[in-house]
């Protein structure tokens, strides 16, 4: 009864969302208040129908409720409860669902926390945000219903993919989903602005904070897939340039672009034209990882293996929606005007350059990705672009970013002295030199990567606090702290996550440019080198799991006489799903990760065995959550700002202040 509710109270959101997507926009249009004010209770009904429709589908995940075909074929009575509640959206199906219910989620908040906005733009906002939950609505209800029943329930289900049997993999993809649905309402700001015909620094105030929420669950959403991907996977790696990945990073790239370009609108009320082109661009993206993702054309190691009809019609949601407001774009872009001029060395400059290098290397990985789909449709060849090509084509654009970033930082709004920026930026720069040539003297292998990203990370975690500091004016240090002590919370944030940038460039130079790998044949009991730390296979055991077998080694590391850490890693075998999965074990640590992993048992008695010692690698996911801090603090601020101007101007079309 539970799941036929759940199914109804969906079919009546999509109902809603119809009545949403229609009303209020003809108001709008009309003038007529009453169709226009219909868009937030209307958000706010098409909201909670969701929710409840999705709280069906975890109560059946949770009780175990095998007469649905979904909990059968991704659950099982024995699985732990938090996986239990994560095989909701473990698969294709129950993802979809959350996709539409944080959908609904950005449309009702939008309605809720947008009283400062002007009603025929809130309006039409609503409504393009709908219109979004429409599509989606009938490609779930059409093509991919959760609700199925079973004609004869099973005793027990399937169980759930044992690679996603796992605490990152359980809130990485909420977290991803806010990010790539949260872009769909700066997509909605994006075209309703073109159809009022009116772009100006209000808008780039309104928009700003959404896509700043959006970055920033992207960004926790990357760092989590990267850090299961890193212990989960077994293949020491925090990044594989995996189709699925790139999904992911490539919206990431574009909302990073957004976010500088909308402060520039909002500013300056220059670069109109091209802000409104990246919310397109940055959902549309999104819309593409959709496609990746499901459509079963590209293959990925975590892709939902869906068949293409399903792709298809995504394809067809892509085409109208990204097409449609490209075609929009295409007729209104030259209202656009830009009324703010800045000169060649200037802030705006800066930001400039910050978009084309950001939209370019999405554009670089947005070819490596689907080129060997193009390959074998267009020229019968089975072709496969790795690692290789994405670190030679990606890594020289952010070579290019992290050397501008703190000079661009810095410089003034409108016209500016380089000289001047230059000798702020000089004590970053020096220390930055000095590091890599440090780090170059006492390397033992002579490789340039290494110096060359640590002087890249502390030239971007220097600059960035130098800017902090120039902010609070001159005079003694005293006055300078209490000025300090004042700054905006954004001014904090910015620093926070271009601080957190730097950091995760030294992790990345480090980790890739000094790591020591050793694979070998351990028998029990020995001892064997690897760098400064001597490794030891104490024993290997047969261990029982809640709902898996595991052959459990007991690893020790020394240095010297001391014993730094006692792992062990796994090879686990879930017998519902007959799948077997890697376990390593990991010794975390400030400066280095101690990574171990064992493997099949050998014909004479030993163990394959592989050891890692990574240097600085838990810096890159540190980095990761600084720049999610760093937004975080943004956000706050500029919700309090836009709050008060919201207050002062008596809840009317109040221009929000910009908190740069």
């Amino acid at each position: 009864m539970i799941a036929e509710l759940g199914h109804f109270a969906l079919i009546l959101a999509a109902m809603v969302a119809v009545v949403q997507a229609i009303v209020p926009m003809i108001g709008a249009h009309k003038g007529w208040d009453g169709w226009m004010a219909a868009a937030v209770p209307a958000a706010t009904t098409q909201f909670f129908l969701t929710a409840f429709s999705f709280s069906a589908l975890t109560y059946s995940f949770v009780v175990s409720d095998f007469s649905l075909r979904l909990v059968v074929e991704n659950s099982h009575s024995l699985k732990p409860m938090l996986y239990k509640v994560s095989g909701v959206w473990g698969n294709h199906e129950g993802s979809m669902l959350l996709w539409v219910l944080i959908l609904t989620l950005f449309g009702a908040c939008a309605a809720w926390f947008g009283g400062n906005l002007p009603p025929s733009l809130k309006a039409r906002v609503l409504a393009v945000q709908s219109s979004v939950a429409v599509a989606f609505f009938a490609f779930i209800l059409l093509t991919s219903n959760p609700f199925l029943r079973m004609g004869i329930p099973p005793m027990d289900g399937q169980d759930l993919n044992p690679l996603l049997q796992d605490p990152g993999l359980a809130f990485h993809p909420p977290f991803l989903y806010l990010g790539y649905v949260g872009l769909s309402l700066t997509f909605s700001f994006a075209v309703a602005a073109l159809i009022e015909g009116r772009v100006d620094a209000a808008w780039g105030g309104w928009v700003r904070p959404w896509t700043l929420a959006a970055w920033v669950f992207l960004t926790i959403g990357i760092a989590l897939g990267s850090w299961w991907a890193y212990y989960e996977l077994g293949w020491g790696g925090y990044w594989f340039w995996d189709p699925v990945e790139n999904a992911s990073f490539m919206p990431w790239l574009l909302a990073a672009a957004l976010l500088h370009s909308a402060i520039v609108v909002e500013k300056r009320e220059s670069l109109k034209s091209w802000t409104i082109l990246l919310a397109i661009l940055a959902f549309g993206f999104s819309l593409i990882g959709t496609f990746i993702v499901r459509s079963g054309v590209i293959t990925s190691v975590h892709a939902f293996a869906n068949d293409p009809e399903r792709g298809v019609f995504i394809l067809m949601i892509l085409a109208v929606f990204t097409g449609g407001a490209l075609t929009l774009f295409a007729a209104r872009a030259s209202a656009m005007q830009a009324k703010g001029v800045f000169g060649l060395v200037s802030r705006e400059s800066a930001l400039v350059a910050n978009n084309v290098l950001l939209a370019v290397s999405c554009f670089v990985v947005f070819i490596g990705t689907i080129w060997p789909l193009v390959a074998e449709l267009a020229f019968g060849r089975k072709l496969s672009v790795g690692a290789p090509f994405f670190d030679a084509a990606f890594t020289p654009f952010m070579v290019v970013l992290a050397i501008i970033l703190p000079i661009g930082a810095i410089l003034p709004w409108k016209r500016a002295k380089l000289n001047r920026a230059v000798k702020q930026v000089v004590p970053a720069a020096i220390l930055a030199f000095l590091i890599a040539a440090l780090a170059w003297t006492l390397q033992t292998e002579k490789t340039i990567l290494a110096p060359v990203g640590l002087a890249l990370g502390i030239w971007v975690v220097a600059g960035s606090a130098l800017d902090l500091w120039s902010r609070c004016g001159r005079g003694d240090m005293a006055s300078r702290l209490r000025r300090l002590t004042r700054l905006p919370r954004a001014d904090y944030g910015k620093a926070v996550a271009h601080f957190g940038l730097g950091v995760t460039m030294i992790g990345i130079s480090a980790m890739n440019a000094w790591q020591i790998e050793d694979i070998r044949v351990a028998q029990v009991g020995e001892r064997f080198e690897v760098g400064a730390y001597e490794i030891e296979l104490a024993s290997v055991d047969q261990v029982q799991g809640p709902n898996y077998y595991s052959t459990m080694a007991r690893m020790n590391a020394y240095r010297g006489d001391r014993l730094v850490a006692a792992l062990t890693p796994e090879k686990r075998v879930y017998p519902v799903a007959k799948m077997p999965t890697t376990e390593a074990d990991i010794d975390n640590g400030f400066l280095r990760d101690i990574y171990l992993v064992i493997g099949d048992a050998q014909d004479d008695g030993g163990w394959a065995v592989r050891t890692y010692i990574k240097p600085l690698a838990n810096w890159i996911w540190a980095g990761a959550i600084l720049m999610g801090v760093g937004g975080l603090l943004s956000l706050s601020d500029r919700r309090y700002r836009i709050a008060a101007g919201a207050a002062k101007a008596g809840g009317g079309g109040a221009r929000p202040v910009a908190a740069e």
